[in-house]
């Protein structure tokens, strides 16, 4: 009797997360599953189509340039976000006043909403009236079009995505820190090891679980990214900046296609959840073979 209740109580503890989970991710996720085979346009009935859908969106390159800028923009986005909460942790890791309030600075800017901070650096960038822009022409420097040239759009909503989620980046990496014993690090500075050993051969491989929550984290949000491409650049400019979720929204709300936007999104949750899979496994194979490397 113990032990079947002991079976039961994990179960129990996860059944109103898991009814979360099906009432609100699986059950959204087989509708588009099954409305991705039917063109409709919510006005008349539904036409099945087979595969069309998957189709006319790769004939149309459409799901092939999303996925690509969406790839670029996680990648800047992970790598920046990953790099940059690492630097700030170890930088900012000290007692006293003045470090806990910088820290509540930064980590400030996660807790703003994604629409204030879009409207932030929509001003900030403005080419006319922004502080950057302005800064520039003070120095001599020709204006850049950081939301309007095609080039430059996906690194700029990279870049301020990355500001906006440092932040959280930096306390996880902190709390990283804080569960490395001290003794371990002491032991390797008496044995003469120099800060920069220290940081290369202990403390980067004993936060690699960190690294790979964050990561992981990062990525997800990279690919929910709407509101700041919603405000800043509406997927412009020539659809430079049209990534996976503002695709799916255009597909489904501006041209009424709802199979096409359930197409969208069936291929962004199967990358999501590729690139979320292969991403965990890499940082685990990578500390498999630290520790295999640390055995005597």
């Amino acid at each position: 009797m113990l032990k079947a209740q002991a079976r039961f109580h994990p179960w129990a503890m996860l059944s109103p997360s898991l009814g979360l989970l099906l009432v609100f991710v699986l059950v959204p996720l087989a509708l588009a599953a099954w409305q991705s085979f039917f063109a409709w346009d919510l006005l008349t009935p539904a036409v099945p189509v087979g595969l069309g859908n998957f189709r006319a969106l790769a004939e149309s390159g459409a799901l092939l340039g999303t996925a690509g800028r969406t790839l670029a923009f996680s990648a800047l986005v992970v790598s920046g976000a990953t790099v940059t909460g690492l630097a700030l942790a170890l930088l900012l890791d000290r007692p006293g006043a003045l470090f806990a309030w910088v820290r509540s600075s930064i980590f400030a800017a996660y807790v703003v909403s994604w629409v204030a901070v879009a409207l932030l650096w929509l001003w900030l960038l403005d080419g006319d009236v922004g502080i950057v822009g302005v800064s520039l022409r003070a120095f001599g420097l020709p204006r850049v079009g950081f939301l309007t040239e095609p080039a430059l759009v996906v690194p700029t909503l990279a870049a301020v995505t990355t500001w906006k989620i440092a932040g959280y980046a930096m306390i996880v990496f902190q709390a990283g820190l804080r569960a490395i014993p001290a003794s371990v690090l002491e032991a390797a500075a008496l044995d003469g090891a120099s800060g920069f050993v220290r940081l290369r051969s202990m403390t980067l491989p004993l936060l690699a679980p960190t690294t790979a929550f964050v990561a992981t984290t990062s990525l997800v949000v990279s690919f929910q990214a709407f509101d700041v491409i919603r405000i800043m650049t509406q997927g412009g400019p020539a659809h430079a900046s049209e990534l996976f979720v503002y695709a799916i929204y255009e597909q489904f709300f501006m041209n009424l296609s709802v199979g096409r936007a359930s197409a969208l999104a069936v291929v962004f949750f199967a990358l999501l959840l590729a690139l979320s899979a292969a991403e965990l496994r890499a940082f685990e194979l990578r500390g498999r073979t630290r520790r295999e490397r640390s055995l005597p």
